[in-house]
């Protein structure tokens, strides 16, 4: 049986390296000689909202709601899971394959942060970060850093960061709509 182009190209990039030096930074500090981001954004009230934001989000839900073309090792967002995030049709549009670095389980905070592997257009890692406040009330948090990592994406500077921008709000629109139990 042959396998689509893009379960292929998971199971290529199953043993390929990040392409950045610092895995996990996000947790932390954001490293020097990147572009931050960061997104704070309301999703709603109560534990329901909650739970439905963190299944939305660990499924690639999110992803796919924010219109990406979602290829994924696995059904969840799981340590070392690799995904193949596609914006736009093919063959024209961006390709952009991470690897989930790690996982944050805690009972009022989940989420994963991923990094990206060759063939994405930047360097760096982004975290996504459902939690909910003793008032009940649930957000997503985003935290990124990047970096062009070709020429083209060099050259694109600000179309590129336009583009991110984009996506970033495609994606809290998504769990927002996920968040209140609507269509993902």
């Amino acid at each position: 049986m042959r396998l689509p182009r893009d379960q292929k190209r998971l199971g290529e990039l199953a043993a390929a390296e990040l392409t950045y030096a610092e895995p996990g930074a996000t947790r932390h500090r954001l490293p020097p000689g990147y572009r931050p981001a960061s997104r704070d954004a309301r999703l709603g009230v109560g534990r329901t909202v909650f739970d439905r934001a963190v299944d939305g989000l660990l499924s690639w839900e999110m992803h796919r709601g924010a219109g990406l073309a979602v290829t994924a090792s696995g059904p969840s967002a799981v340590d070392g899971a690799v995904v193949l995030l596609r914006w736009g049709i093919r063959p024209l549009g961006f390709l952009a394959p991470c690897r989930v670095v790690y996982q944050v389980d805690e009972p009022d905070r989940r989420g994963f942060a991923y990094g990206t592997l060759p063939g994405h257009p930047v360097r760096g890692e982004e975290l996504f970060v459902v939690r909910i406040g003793p008032d009940g009330e649930a957000r997503l948090a985003i935290t990124a850093f990047s970096r062009p990592a070709s020429l083209a994406a060099r050259l694109g500077g600000p179309a590129g960061r336009k583009v991110q921008a984009i996506v970033t709000d495609r994606y809290v629109r998504a769990l927002q709509r996920i968040a209140a139990g609507g269509a993902r």
